[in-house]
This record gives C-alpha cells, sequence and structure tokens, in this order.
C-alpha cells in the first residue's frame, strides 16, 4: 500500500467530499488546489484552502488517482472465506485523521456473516468510535457498509455505532499502540 503524504494535488473534477471532522457533505471544486495527508484503504484525506477533507476511493480519479480495487472472493469460497475477506475489507476503513484502521483501533466490537438460503450472505457489524461527538461516525459506518457490499455474496450490510462498552486506548491492537506511540 503506497502513501502519498504531503502529494500535491489538483482537483481535476468536481467531486463530493466530506469536511473534517465535521463530518459535512461538500463539492470540492474543478481546481482546487491542495495536497494529500493521508492516503489510505483507497479513500484519501487532503487538505485544501486551510481546510482537511474526506474523498472517497471511488472518486479518486478526481484528484488523478486510482479508484480502490474491488475484492474477489477465489471460486467455490467458503463461508469462512468470506468472513475473513469482510474483515479484510474493515481493515481498509480508515479513521480520517489517525492513520490506523478501525479494527486495529479497536473499534468494531462485533462482525456476523449470515448465510442466505439462496448463497447470498448477510453481514452485521457492531462498532464504536473514539469519541461520542465525533463528526465523522455515519461516514465511517457507511465506508465500512459499503466496503463490505463490496464482498461478491454479500447482499446487505448493516452497521450499527453502539457506546456500550466505551471505547478506550486498550481495545486498540498492539500494532497500532505502537504507531500512536501508546504503549
Amino acid at each position: 500500500m503506497r502513501r502519498h503524504e504531503n502529494e500535491p494535488i489538483v482537483v481535476q473534477r468536481d467531486v463530493q467530499a466530506v469536511i473534517i471532522p465535521a463530518g459535512i457533505e461538500v463539492k470540492l471544486r474543478t481546481g482546487s488546489v491542495g495536497y494529500i495527508t493521508q492516503a489510505l484503504g483507497g479513500s484519501f484525506t487532503i487538505y485544501v484552502e486551510g481546510n482537511l477533507f474526506r474523498i472517497a476511493g471511488d472518486d479518486a480519479d478526481a484528484i488523478g488517482k486510482e479508484p480502490f480495487k474491488k475484492p474477489e472472493l477465489p471460486p467455490g469460497a467458503t463461508d469462512e472465506d468470506v468472513r475473513n475477506l469482510v474483515w479484510e475489507q474493515m481493515k481498509t476503513c480508515f479513521d480520517p485523521e489517525i492513520p490506523i484502521n478501525v479494527v486495529d483501533l479497536g473499534l468494531i466490537y462485533e462482525c456476523q456473516v449470515v448465510p442466505n438460503k439462496d448463497g447470498s450472505r448477510n453481514v452485521e457489524v457492531k462498532m464504536t468510535l473514539t469519541a461520542p461527538g465525533c463528526g465523522m461516525g455515519e461516514f465511517l459506518a457507511q465506508d465500512i457498509k459499503d466496503k463490505i457490499e463490496a464482498v461478491p455474496t454479500i447482499r446487505d450490510a448493516r452497521v450499527e455505532i453502539v457506546f456500550e462498552p466505551p471505547w478506550n486506548q486498550s481495545m486498540m491492537s498492539e500494532a497500532a499502540r505502537l504507531e500512536t506511540g501508546m504503549m
């Protein structure tokens, strides 16, 4: 995964973006100039005119980048293969301000993959946020939902934001605590 931090960009077409951390959707106009502060999991955090914005991976071309590659399952994939790919997809979802994925941050409390009679599957996720007032919560939940629903055979994903138990730093993986200096 190549990082693009501090790489200058010019918005090449009007594109929907989300102001960080407010969580407000806006349109960035063609010709806006800025730079990438974070490029992880297929989405981009960019700095333009004094503000941070999140651009979804599907709109990567608007800043001259390749769109995120869709996940694939091997032929004859088992429920376990699907479950593993769902977890891998969630690891491509990053807090736009912290360069750590939601799984390693300890934000995913539960993930159930439920097979349907027609061979499709539904996924139910319970997640939390690092702070209850986080304006990016709904966007993180939508990013998780979209990336899970990109997995072949997934019919529907539901992502519920919960606050019990409250998140704390001990829920982070050891690698995440090391990366943030919280060991």
